[in-house]
């Protein structure tokens, strides 16, 4: 069966109580109570997180820079594309994805465009990413960005964007963010091209921010 223009909705159920029995440094866990469709109450527990973004910074050889970094709870050293949390409620995606880029890779970019927005685990967490596309790339002027903790011994690379595609379909690459980000440029690239995608500032209903 052909399902044209296929979309998510939005939608919420009555939650009857609600708690919060896990606070930490970024994220907090909520249970809720909630009513099922046939009038059965049921708990729920999720992570409550502020909201990501994340930047495919794509150069003019179609190579996509890449971050090397440790993740402790998945015990791997991962290889990512520079991303980072909206820190502060309502802040500008895009600025965010700008300090990030500049930060993690102390590389700045002309031209932005959203790539997708999606939910990382909705299942049992409300983080929402918003995955930028970044070309015409070139280092940033003034001193590095000072990191710390698992950034310290973080690689930089640049790696071509076909390389990656076939190390994720192979198995061999598992960032959430990387994974969604190559595809969709892969996708993009396939379809109506990048300049199609859309514009920077374009609405985020999941996290709405100010101009």
């Amino acid at each position: 069966m052909a399902h044209a223009g296929i979309q998510d909705t939005a939608e919420e159920w009555q939650v009857t109580a609600t708690g919060t029995p896990f606070t930490g440094n970024k994220t907090s866990v909520r249970t809720d109570t909630v009513v099922m469709p046939d009038g059965v109450t049921v708990t729920r527990d999720y992570q409550v997180h502020p909201g990501s973004v994340a930047v495919v910074a794509l150069d003019d050889q179609d190579r996509v820079l890449v971050l090397n970094q440790y993740r402790h709870p998945v015990r791997q050293r991962l290889w990512e594309i520079p991303a980072g949390l909206l820190d502060v409620p309502g802040e500008n995606p895009l600025h965010a994805a700008q300090r990030e880029l500049y930060e993690e890779a102390h590389v700045k970019a002309e031209d932005w465009r959203v790539l997708t927005d999606v939910y990382t685990t909705p299942g049992g967490c409300d983080e929402a990413v918003r995955i930028f596309l970044a070309r015409g790339i070139s280092d940033a002027e003034g001193e590095r960005f000072e990191v710390e903790h698992e950034e310290l011994d973080m690689e930089v690379a640049r790696v071509p964007l076909a390389l990656l595609g076939r190390g994720i379909l192979k198995g061999e690459l598992h960032n959430n963010c990387l994974v969604v980000g190559v595809l969709s440029v892969t996708a993009a690239l396939a379809g109506d091209g990048l300049d199609a995608l859309r514009p920077a500032d374009a609405p985020w209903p999941a996290r709405p921010f100010e101009a």
